[in-house]
């Protein structure tokens, strides 16, 4: 078989290594603040006194892990798909673990920018910047009418019960009992997805377009992809969530929300409000500053913290640093849906399946195409409904390409005449 080939075994070997190398490079984890900290400030600010909060984080060292990964690197083939692959993903792993060991100073800024980029790039086209794009969603947002809201559209539900739709839903979905969606009591996100286990925070509440935006983005994404992922015998790297691999996995969650019509504008209004607070960090704004930016945009203050918490984890509080994670999440998006688009042009739609067999960004599923031809990697066993019904996607590709053939700027002011 292929996967017995020499130059096959020889880079399984090398991801084995280096999926046990990047074992306690966890960003997210280990850069993250104590609950404790949210309800200390939230005191404060109930009684007048928005006070920074103050972050010990421990001291982490990585570099036997760091010389590993240059062992393995060292050892890759270039010119091989696989080796190609384990040299940006060893470069990644390096780079995040390099930000652990820097957390709470300027350099952990530096290493975050290094890994996902910064409001201020050019979305893939050489588009706008996600800064420009992300203010666009913040004014359409803040121009709507609120009065069309559907009053379903404003009730919320406790994370007691979405746990329990949820679960029923992924139940069915798998037929047993795959993936448990769990209450956390010490998250400051709203919600956290591995293969699995989903967790909700228990104080939060819940909107109809969160249920189903939680089940498409973490359930049917960031989960299958981490299930199917671990699935595979030849890279099992592909489960881990590789902080290279973030803008696509952002991405491709999110246009799971759009193509399945459960992604709202004050979503993307959320989306983009964080990417104006990162860019309004590293111009100098400190935590407090983007706190009550948060607030001034209509979040309560929980939600602020929340948001804000994001923006500085792992950097000083004091303005001119942040953590960019979140400036993928357009670009991400963007990116998904313009590969998608291309892939439809080019008579290759597989590719958009198998960008579902583990975590890997939109140039590996292309360099490994040939891998999947093989049976060196292995399709993906579980699909979200809207990929999985080829004709559906098509259709919806095929209308976004050619209406994107018109020019707004084209049209005159006024609404243009139809004739039915």
């Amino acid at each position: 078989m292929a996967s017995h080939a020499p130059d096959i075994a020889h880079h399984a070997a090398l991801d084995a290594r280096m999926v046990a190398a990047a074992r306690g490079i966890k960003v997210l984890t280990l850069a993250s603040w104590p609950v404790q900290l949210q309800q200390r400030f939230l005191d404060g600010h109930a009684r007048g006194q928005d006070l920074p909060p103050r972050i010990e984080y421990p001291k982490h060292d990585f570099s036997d892990a760091r010389r590993e990964l240059d062992a393995i690197a060292s050892a890759a083939d270039p010119a091989h798909p696989l080796g190609a692959y384990l040299l940006e993903s060893t470069r990644s792993w390096s780079i995040a673990a390099q930000l652990l060991e820097s957390l709470g100073t300027p350099a952990a800024g530096v290493h975050s920018a290094t890994l996902y980029g910064r409001p201020d790039d050019p979305l893939p086209g050489n588009g706008p910047t996600a800064r420009e794009a992300a203010r666009h969603f913040i004014d359409i947002a803040n121009e709507l009418d609120r009065e069309l809201l559907a009053p379903a559209e404003q009730v919320t539900i406790s994370a007691t019960a979405l746990q329990l739709q949820l679960q029923a839903e992924l139940d069915a979905y798998f037929g047993e009992r795959m993936i448990a969606v769990e209450l956390d009591p010490d998250m400051i996100a709203k919600a956290a997805a591995g293969a699995r286990r989903i967790r909700l925070r228990t104080s939060a509440q819940y909107t109809d377009y969160d249920h189903h935006q939680l089940l498409q983005h973490e359930a049917f994404v960031h989960s299958l992809t981490a299930l199917n992922g671990r699935g595979q015998t030849v890279l099992g790297s592909l489960a881990l969530a590789s902080p290279r691999t973030t803008a696509t996995q952002e991405g491709l969650a999110v246009f799971a929300e759009q193509i399945t019509g459960n992604i709202d504008i004050e979503r993307m209004k959320r989306v983009s409000l964080r990417i104006e607070a990162i860019a309004m960090a590293l111009g100098g704004a400190g935590f407090i500053d983007v706190f009550r930016y948060f607030r001034d945009a209509g979040q309560s203050a929980e939600e602020s913290f929340a948001s804000a918490q994001r923006v500085f984890r792992g950097v000083p509080l004091d303005g001119g640093h942040a953590f960019t994670k979140d400036a993928v999440y357009l670009r991400g998006l963007i990116g998904v849906h313009t590969f998608f688009r291309w892939a439809l042009g080019q008579g290759r739609l597989r590719l958009c399946r198998q960008l579902f067999a583990g975590k890997m960004t939109l140039g590996d599923v292309q360099r490994f195409a040939p891998l999947f031809e093989a049976g060196v990697l292995q399709p993906p066993r579980w699909l979200s409904h809207w990929v999985s019904r080829a004709n559906g996607l098509a259709g919806m590709l095929a209308f976004s390409l050619f209406a994107n053939r018109i020019r707004l700027d084209h049209v005159s002011g006024s609404a243009p005449d139809f004739e039915l």
